[in-house]
């Protein structure tokens, strides 16, 4: 594709633009763009979604350089596109807007250090309709912005990278994810088995047990023990908390659970009646 001078004149600097080569590099950078977002955000990764907000935002970058197609590089539509890509990517998510925010921070950034570090080394953009980078422009672009924001939003990162891991919980056919702080004051185990105890919110855990959704809004979700489809599958483990008096939660033994993707089989799953989540988690081991 060439950018043709306007008027008829002949003495112009063409720019030849090569519509596969701009999509696919648009495709890789849109997706580290959101997987970084994702990170910081401290977030369960959903690489598929990354990867079809990455084609739609590759698809528009193409799109806007069509003869005809001149629009879609106005404000509104650059805006409008740009939020079409953070729902494809965080739709669903409990803190959809500081996603949001996080994914549109992440793209000025990496916009303004490309354009920075290439105007340092010579670079020019000709007639602005794309700007040619050097992988190693790229490379340092992305180092600077993830050490940025690594530092803006050093909690969350702390929290994605060493504290908190991806969860997989299945039972009775049926399966959760949960994002789980590694709390080190968490020293609640099966007294039976002797296994670690996950406790999660009953609500998280709702889609494990269709139909009993009386036993699981109350304050007391012990009362799934008694359930004639839970027969044989429930235990009760004492507790006790700090300010609390001792008291007893339902837990089961789930079919299959992964940590970080590992498998792990000393694991029980215990169902709190009050929500447990806080900055990027859900659930607590």
């Amino acid at each position: 594709m060439t950018n043709c001078a306007p008027g008829g004149a002949y003495n112009f600097v063409m720019d030849i633009i090569y519509i596969d080569r701009l999509f696919f590099l648009n495709l890789v950078l849109d997706y580290l763009i959101v997987l970084c977002s994702a990170r910081l955000c401290g977030i369960r990764l959903r690489r598929a979604r990354y990867a079809a907000a990455a084609g739609f935002g590759a698809l528009y970058a193409a799109l806007s350089l069509l003869p005809g197609l001149a629009f879609l590089k106005l404000w509104p539509v650059k805006l409008i596109c740009g939020l079409l890509m953070a729902l494809i990517s965080f739709g669903g998510e409990d803190k959809l807007w500081r996603c949001c925010l996080t994914f549109f921070a992440v793209s000025a950034l990496f916009g303004g250090a490309v354009w920075a570090i290439s105007l340092q080394n010579g670079g020019s953009f000709g007639s602005g309709a794309y700007i040619p980078v050097s992988l190693p422009v790229l490379t340092l672009s992305f180092a600077l912005i993830y050490a940025v924001l690594s530092f803006v939003f050093r909690r969350s990162v702390k929290s994605a990278d060493a504290c908190v891991s991806d969860v997989e919980v299945e039972f009775m056919g049926r399966r959760v994810f949960l994002r789980c702080l590694h709390d080190s004051g968490n020293a609640l185990f099966d007294p039976v088995s002797g296994d670690n105890v996950l406790i999660a919110p009953a609500a998280r855990l709702a889609p494990l047990f269709p139909g009993c959704e009386d036993e699981l809004s109350g304050t007391d979700c012990t009362r799934l023990i008694f359930l004639p489809q839970l027969s044989g599958k429930m235990r009760l483990i004492p507790y006790s908390a700090v300010g609390t008096s001792s008291g007893m939660l339902a837990a089961f033994r789930p079919d299959t659970v992964y940590v970080d993707g590992e498998q792990r089989d000393d694991v029980i799953v215990a169902v709190s009646p009050t929500p447990l989540g806080g900055d990027g988690f859900d659930s607590i081991i």
